[in-house]
């Protein structure tokens, strides 16, 4: 976008009277006129502006009058480009640099004229370096000027425009007009995309964001228009976002004075393009912008308020009423506020959720809430057909959640991705269910746009990483409704993905209240207060208390979760990606608590499933070196091993009834778990596998296998010691590395050779000289003991003195500690 220009400039001639030169002197001067005898100074100049050219003119004289104007332009022009020279005197270059920019202004004719005459860019530029300050601003005017024409732009490159424009920049001394005309100047430079990779590699970028909080408010626009355009090139927007443009345009744009529409217009454009990158948008939502879709005017004709008999908030909440009402009917005008009662004074975000609403239902009425030309420029400027608007939070949210009201499917699928794009923080989250959007959404689960119902899912799942959220799902209804989209077999891959992923985060809420009351209930005193409190919530009508009996009433409710579901969900847990397969079986896993669901799942053959699960996770547990426990897993690995450690989770709870144990094939199960024991995947997933072999061996030797060894030492090797290692290394907790070493100490004692080769192969050294340095006591004893078995392998050595023991175990020694003795035995098994 370019700079805006000021009205056309007057005449030559006008310009030197204005400037107090004499044009006969001029011109006798460079031997172009000479004068009359008898003609006065007057006179002389009567003529002159009898021959120029006015701009409000009309008739048939006017023609004539331009091509007189034309001609004796272009003559004073090449005048005054010979005055530029840098041998004439300065004070005659700084009236002539004046004089073209002053020319310059009256439109593209006026520059072409100028730009006949070959090095008026190059004496121009240099007038920049000038102690003049009314020369430096009338040569960035004029450069302002000639720039301002694609096909000059070049021309002022290979003049050195832009590098002596920057060297201006840098002076402390420069004055607020030279500074808004360098600044436009870069501002017409921005406009071709090949010049903006050279502003941002001058190293000028950084003064020009600061040059967003000038007072000049001139100077900021300028500034604002040179960031706007540089954002339209997505490889400068990390300079743009290292540079801290963000905050900065965000309070400019919040800015509510009239005189700053341009500058607001600029900055809204900016980051708009900066939102197209998600990490970006994440940071301009957390300076409270909201990205919102246009979808035109005619979208909100179908928007209808609907009529209230009582006042409720956004999230359909009544207002409580008053309990005894007023004579003449002011409960209704004051929404049956309490405002002396702080329990009915509503909470901030409900205000906000009220105010947004509010705001953004009279500007659908009255037909002003979207204009048809808003967006049009954007729309040539970056050449996309998702146009939006960034807004504050509080409209943004509420107009969002107006927009998924309507009719139109277009505006609806674009108003529900944009508020999955927003829901980044609690915050966010909390907005959005306080200003009603979850209701809405879970209607347009069965819209019979199939683009809308994905647009719905991926809002709502985005929204249900909030427990507040999962619970007004499970309120307004929603858990038998996602419930039976999963039983729908015609639900697409990726909505069914996003519904399993709230249905996870609903069924973990749900455990989790389930457990608080059985908290409680371990100390008798908090047990009847809690009992308590709950009775008196009840009776109260606070949501705390009822959402609990709600949420576990509709979780343990057989008709929710029927065969149909479980056979569905055990299908998906076949044939999922690895992040869905984990979902799912966290599903499954709380519904194994229950033996109608855990009979349900044994009929649907989830054994089998169970084990193509066990062997996806033996083959990604082979693609690294099952001896190096510190190498980082891939992507892929890290799903997979989630997806299996899920997946072993169910299988230990399964392994509570008989009618399961009986349908699998034990032998293989175990030696797919010890498989995995041995494999590379993340020590994490492995927590589970330990417990689960063991219960596994039991079952099987109940069952009367002979077959099945022992795999105490394997769980010992290949997960119990890795796992003491990593917690020496990672632990903040001083208690956590002490028990840890002494654990460790226990195991190693067992002079089982396997075990100290899986210390030194976990990498325990290194931390294992650590806690000689800062340990005593018990501790340093351990450490010292687990050390001296470890150094009986010579191949330890080098890494044992490459730690530091030997400083360290010479410091014991000479002290004459109680541990001396055992560390001057390790100092002989050194070699040193």
């Amino acid at each position: 976008m370019l700079p805006p220009l000021t009205a056309a400039a007057p005449s030559l001639p006008h310009l030197l009277w204005r400037r107090h030169l004499s044009v006969e002197l001029l011109l006798r001067r460079h031997r172009l006129l000479a004068a009359p005898a008898g003609a006065g100074r007057g006179r002389g100049r009567r003529r002159l502006l009898a021959g120029a050219y006015a701009p409000g003119d009309g008739g048939a004289g006017q023609d004539v009058n331009s091509k007189r104007t034309s001609s004796t332009g272009s003559a004073y022009i090449g005048l005054f480009v010979r005055m530029l020279g840098l041998d004439n005197d300065p004070r005659d270059r700084e009236h002539a640099v004046y004089t073209i920019w002053q020319y310059s202004l009256g439109g593209r004719k006026c520059i072409d004229e100028i730009m006949q005459f070959q090095g008026c860019v190059i004496l121009t530029a240099s007038l920049l370096k000038s102690d003049s300050t009314c020369a430096c601003e009338a040569a960035a005017g004029l450069l302002r000027n000639i720039t301002s024409v694609k096909l000059y732009r070049d021309v002022a490159i290979e003049g050195g425009a832009m590098e002596e424009i920057f060297s201006l920049l840098c002076k402390s001394t420069v004055t607020p007009e030279t500074l808004e005309q360098c600044l436009c100047t870069i501002w017409n430079f921005s406009i071709d995309e090949n010049l903006r990779y050279k502003i941002l590699s001058s190293g000028i970028l950084t003064q020009i964001v600061r040059f967003l909080d000038d007072e000049d408010i001139r100077v900021k626009e300028a500034a604002a228009g040179i960031i706007s355009n540089l954002a339209l090139s997505r490889s400068n927007n990390g300079a743009l976002v290292e540079a801290g443009v963000i905050p900065k345009l965000v309070q400019l744009l919040q800015n509510k004075e009239d005189d700053y529409k341009i500058i607001k217009k600029e900055a809204r454009s900016s980051l708009l393009e900066l939102s197209t990158d998600e990490y970006y948008h994440t940071l301009i939502i957390e300076e409270g912008l909201v990205r919102v879709p246009l979808v035109g005017s005619a979208a909100y004709k179908a928007f209808r308020p609907l009529p209230h008999s009582w006042p409720s908030f956004p999230d359909g909440s009544e207002i409580q009423r008053r309990s005894l009402p007023s004579r003449y009917g002011a409960t209704e005008l004051l929404l049956g506020l309490s405002v002396d009662d702080q329990k009915t004074r509503p909470d901030e975000a409900k205000i906000n959720a009220m105010m947004g609403r509010s705001h953004q239902q009279f500007l659908a009425r009255i037909g002003a809430i979207e204009l048809d030309d808003e967006g049009k420029e954007q729309s040539g400027g970056s050449q996309r057909n998702d146009l939006n608007t960034i807004l504050p939070w509080v409209d943004g949210v509420a107009r969002l959640v107006l927009i998924i009201g309507l009719e139109d499917a277009s505006a609806i699928r674009k108003a529900a991705k944009a508020i999955g794009d927003a829901s980044i923080n609690d915050h966010m989250r909390s907005s959005f269910k306080e200003a009603g959007a979850v209701k809405p959404l879970l209607q347009l689960l069965k819209h019979s746009d199939v683009s809308v119902r994905e647009a719905a899912a991926y809002a709502l799942e985005k929204l249900s990483v909030s427990s507040v959220v999962c619970e007004k799902i499970n309120k307004e209804g929603g858990l038998k409704l996602l419930i039976d989209i999963v039983k729908d077999p015609n639900t697409p891959v990726e909505q069914l993905e996003k519904i399993i992923i709230m249905l996870s985060r609903i069924f973990d809420i749900g455990i989790s209240l389930i457990a608080m009351p059985d908290s409680c209930a371990s100390n008798g005193s908090e047990d009847a207060t809690y009992a308590e409190k709950k009775t008196q919530s009840d009776i109260d009508g606070e949501t705390n208390g009822t959402s609990f009996t709600y949420l576990n009433q509709e979780i343990s409710s057989v008709p929710l979760i029927d065969f149909d579901v479980i056979s569905r969900l055990t299908k998906v847990l076949k044939e999922a990606s690895p992040n869905l397969q984990e979902k799912v079986a966290s599903i499954l896993d709380h519904l194994a608590s229950f033996d109608e669901h855990a009979t349900a799942m044994t009929a649907a053959c989830i054994g089998s499933v169970i084990e193509a699960v066990l062997e996806m996770g033996v083959i990604h547990g082979k693609m690294g070196d099952p001896e190096n426990f510190e190498e980082p897993p891939t992507a892929v690995v890290a799903q997979v091993s989630r997806a299996v450690s899920a997946t072993v989770r169910l299988l230990t709870k399964l392994l509570n009834f008989d009618l399961f144990v009986r349908s699998i094939n034990t032998k293989k199960i175990i030696a797919l778990l010890r498989q995995m024991l041995k494999s590379s995947i993340p020590l994490q997933s492995k927590d589970w596998l330990g417990a689960c072999l063991v219960k596994l061996q039991s079952t099987a030797a109940l069952s009367g296998y002979e077959t099945v060894s022992s795999v105490d030492m394997e769980i010992t090797i290949y997960e119990t010691i890795p796992r003491l290692v990593e917690q020496m290394m990672t632990s903040f907790s001083f208690e956590a590395k002490r028990n840890a070493v002494i654990e460790l100490n226990k195991i190693v004692s067992g002079g089982m050779m396997e075990c100290t080769r899986a210390v030194a192969t976990a990498g325990g050294i290194f931390p294992l000289v650590k806690m000689i340095e800062e340990g005593d006591g018990d501790v340093l004893e351990a450490s010292l003991a687990v050390l001296y078995n470890l150094s009986m392998d010579p191949e330890n050595h080098p890494a044992i003195i490459a730690a530091g023991a030997v400083p360290l175990l010479k410091r014991i020694v000479v002290a004459e500690t109680s541990h001396w003795n055992r560390a001057l035995q390790l100092l002989r098994t050194l070699p040193v």
